[in-house]
């Protein structure tokens, strides 16, 4: 079983309500091999919501307390995101899943790269911080760019 971001499969649940559906990923739901999360809305946060970034490093921190998830209002969210991740997880060993495909980019999900809180577009290396509670728990974690290409 697996996981994979909500907003792969046609939720539109993003901070913009809008999806990124990848027709091949939401196969794996069809087949019963998959469950949607989307840990912001796990978290509490509405949708649509302001675009939030890490400020001060990735997801890696911010599970360890040294950086935060703050939105382009200025208003701090790590609560909502941290409680998102846990709930996310909370589901993934409840149905068994090993493996998760996330959005790339999220401050949430990115497995690879995360927005440096600049809110300027740039990329940075890292994860978000549902990855990175994922990856600590176990469960391992690709984007949908990743799977997709296997």
């Amino acid at each position: 079983m697996k996981v994979i971001s909500a907003c792969l499969i046609g939720c539109e649940c993003r901070y913009d309500q809008k999806s990124c559906l990848d027709q091949e990923l939401e196969q794996l739901l069809r087949e019963g091999k998959a469950i949607p999360v989307c840990p912001e809305q796990l978290g509490g946060l509405p949708t649509p919501r302001p675009p939030a970034e890490i400020i001060g490093g990735t997801g890696e921190d911010v599970l360890d307390g040294k950086a935060r998830i703050i939105d382009d209002t200025g208003r701090d969210v790590t609560e909502g995101f941290l409680m998102g991740a846990n709930q996310a997880l909370k589901l993934a060993k409840t149905v068994g899943a090993t493996s998760a495909i996330l959005k790339e980019n999220s401050p949430s999900c990115g497995s690879s790269f995360v927005y440096d809180g600049s809110f300027s577009g740039k990329k940075v290396p890292g994860v978000g911080l549902t990855a990175a509670l994922f990856r600590r728990n176990g469960i391992e974690v690709t984007s949908e760019r990743k799977a997709t290409n296997e």
